[in-house]
């Protein structure tokens, strides 16, 4: 339903899109997953057609965003980060307004039933500027799907509001692939893996990972990790101990114990409670750590770049 290839966007000497590939299926919900300044919404801009790459192409629903603009567009229902809103009309008025705009059928009926969509149907009289931003943003869901589009493309549809808001507008989003290809950004870690089908792991422009969160946890974290506390050791002599084992490849404090990071295929449980014991020490917890998609995405771009 969308399909990018080599798409490039280039700023003078900047390279804010570097030659980047990838698909959103039909019925999917598609995370484009960065850091700040990744290059999220230059791509999302361009798919939107708000601005031309510098080469490369993309298609929506079949068709070239650059050898028909207007008709790739009609089949897009955008959220910007910066939800354009009037304020002096009501939210029935505003989304009527861009349901004919957008040359819907039955516009009227259109606009009540994506009121309920979204949950604001008992604020249809409601000015705009009395709306809460969490209203604001589902509000700004609610012009995006108005013309039944078979894409929706959301720029970080949940930043800069409160947490239950938060949890409506993604359980809206979720709902969304039942009948959409949905392509949303975001730099929250959580929010990609609770939502998305597939994610797409962009950084400085570049595509560096992509795929379903568990596939991306099983392919760039293969490694066991554990989680181990010993008792009646120093600190010093607990990760003395945990490093002297060949297998072990990294060793991090983590709260009252240690995450130990050990090579692929080696498992150390029996050798490290050996020597636990052997040390004078006891074992009084010692657990897998299932890799999260933070784990991937932190290994991938780096601390510095969060």
């Amino acid at each position: 339903m969308i399909e990018v290839k080599d798409l490039t966007k280039r700023y003078s000497t900047r390279l804010a899109v570097d030659h980047i590939t990838f698909k959103a299926p039909e019925g999917e919900v598609v995370g484009l997953l960065g850091p700040n300044g990744a290059g999220k919404t230059t791509t999302m801009r361009m798919l939107t057609g708000f601005m031309p790459p510098t080469s490369g192409s993309a298609s929506i629903a079949g068709i070239d965003i650059l050898e028909d603009s207007l008709a790739a567009r009609a089949k897009v229902g955008y959220l910007p980060e910066r939800v354009p809103v009037y304020p002096d009309m009501t939210v029935e008025g505003y989304v009527l307004f861009w349901a004919k705009l957008r040359g819907a059928k039955a516009p009227r009926k259109q606009t009540a039933a994506v009121l309920e969509r979204v949950n604001l149907a008992d604020r249809s009289k409601t000015l705009v500027r009395n709306l809460s931003k969490g209203m604001r943003q589902r509000l700004g869901l609610a012009q995006a799907l108005v013309h039944n589009p078979p894409v929706m493309i959301l720029d970080e549809p949940t930043i800069g509001i409160d947490p239950q808001q938060v949890i409506e507008v993604r359980d809206t989003v979720r709902s969304l692939a039942q009948g959409h290809t949905v392509l949303f950004s975001t730099h929250i870690l959580s929010e990609a893996e609770q939502v998305c089908d597939r994610v797409v792991i962009i950084n400085h422009g570049k595509i560096v990972a992509q795929g379903k969160p568990a596939e991306l946890r099983k392919k760039l974290q293969p490694d066991l990790h554990l989680y181990v506390q010993i008792d009646k050791l120093t600190s010093k002599e607990i990760e003395k101990l945990l490093k002297s084992i060949p297998q072990v490849e990294n060793v991090q404090k983590a709260g009252d114990g240690y995450n130990v990071r050990v090579k692929k295929n080696a498992d150390i449980r029996t050798e490290l409670i050996d020597r636990a014991l052997r040390a004078g020490g006891s074992i009084q917890e010692m657990r897998p750590v299932i890799a999260t998609l933070e784990n991937v995405f932190l290994d991938i771009v780096g601390k510095e770049d969060v």
